[in-house]
């Protein structure tokens, strides 16, 4: 296989126009093929000598496009380099935005097509870009590759670095939800990412107001499947799903509420209600892939938390074993879990058949937890202001005390 290298007596850009346009034409035979590679290679050089890059990128792009199948991937690196370079051409950001849809656009038409090396091309265009949106917009088609292509594994690093990202690109709400979106569904198809696939979800889910109403109706699915991925979680407890307006939507949704209902239920409710739903929406929670006997247990913690945030510090065992519905024998168990998950702190008294509750994790957090966290804070700060006033007062005394000692023996 021929490898394209540039060399001083023609420019890369020719170099490549050529390169292409033989391995196109090469099944045509020579009376054929020789007048289009000419044809090519002369209108390639009126474009470069009247500065139409826009023109010369559609150009080089249709030749390569044509060739993904045959040249090998060392070819295709160098040939789509020479493209992608061309962006430092153009004075004008706006003419540079384009020539990046344009290139960027082609590479993902055919995703399944050497996917890897196709990503590697979008990485090297973003980094030769200057323009910050130019730049978002090229990631954003990274992801999309990255989905359809199969090949999320590549584009993870990257993710890590999303803070960075979002300063850089000052991005409208617009264009952060569908990032957001798009990131959620890469680390998706990632096992190990679950947790960071439901927490891209949910800033996409933040970015809906109740003033979008028309706007937050395109989220009624994804707003479905961050609960259902909430509830399908054995070590997520909480959330601020209820409070979103793209969640609470669904309420009175004709195909969503009773997903909406569901999330209530581990949010504010006990296992009973559990039962209740699930004897009446045993289809709906088979559609969605919950399995009955791991909503059970995690709503057994979910009961065991609330026991212990609404109920006194100290819950006896016939209390815990009516709520999670279970064996006198399976009361410590559960309590055990419910610590090693790290839902609550607290002490099994076995003597008196009582676990001792000092900490409990809060399985939503809105307005009336930030209220009763405000009243707790304030009530701190007035208990550490008398600390420092009583040791204050104290030190002055005990000053005086010693001034008082001094004159003595003088």
């Amino acid at each position: 296989m021929t490898t394209v290298v540039p060399t001083s007596e023609e420019d890369p850009v020719l170099s490549v126009v050529r390169f292409t346009a033989e391995m196109s034409w090469s099944d045509a035979g020579a009376d054929i093929a020789e007048p289009q590679v000419n044809r090519l290679c002369v209108e390639a050089q009126e474009c470069m000598i009247e500065g139409r890059w826009l023109d010369l990128a559609s150009l080089m792009l249709t030749s390569a496009d044509l060739i993904f199948s045959k040249a090998s991937e060392k070819d295709l690196e160098c040939i789509f380099t020479i493209i992608c370079n061309l962006v430092k051409k153009p004075e004008s950001l706006d003419q540079v935005h384009e020539m990046a849809d344009l290139i960027s656009t082609k590479i993902i038409q055919q995703p399944n097509d050497k996917p890897a090396l196709r990503l590697k091309i979008l990485f090297n265009l973003y980094n030769l870009l200057e323009n910050p949106y130019s730049r978002f917009f090229v990631y954003l088609k990274s992801l999309n590759l990255a989905i359809h292509g199969k090949v999320t594994e590549h584009i993870l690093p990257s993710v890590k670095k999303m803070d960075n990202f979002l300063k850089e690109w000052n991005l409208g709400v617009k264009d952060q939800r569908e990032l957001f979106l798009a990131i959620s569904n890469v680390l998706k198809e990632n096992k190990g990412s679950t947790k960071d696939s439901f927490m891209f979800l949910t800033k996409y889910l933040e970015t809906f107001s109740a003033e979008d109403a028309y706007t937050m109706n395109e989220a009624k699915e994804e707003a479905a499947r961050a609960i259902i991925d909430f509830v399908r979680s054995p070590d997520m407890f909480k959330c601020d799903l209820l409070d979103m307006p793209a969640i609470s939507q669904l309420e009175k949704d004709a195909r969503y509420a009773p997903v909406y209902q569901l999330l209530k239920i581990f949010l504010t409710q006990r296992l009973d209600a559990y039962l209740d739903f699930e004897a009446a929406n045993s289809a709906l929670l088979k559609s969605y892939g919950l399995v009955h006997e791991n909503c059970i247990s995690k709503m057994r913690l979910m009961s065991l938390v609330d026991l212990g945030l609404n109920g006194s510090s100290q819950i006896p065992y016939s209390i815990i074993k009516d709520a999670l519905r279970i064996d006198d024998t399976e009361v410590e168990s559960w309590v055990v879990k419910a610590i090693t998950a790290k839902l609550l702190d607290c002490k099994i008294d076995q003597m008196n058949q009582v676990v001792i509750v000092s900490r409990c994790t809060e399985r939503v957090f809105g307005l009336y937890q930030w209220q009763e966290l405000r009243t707790k804070l304030t009530t701190w700060r007035g208990n550490i202001a008398g600390v420092i006033s009583t040791i204050q007062t104290n030190k002055i005394t005990e000053d005086s005390a010693q001034q008082m000692q001094g004159l003595a023996i003088r």
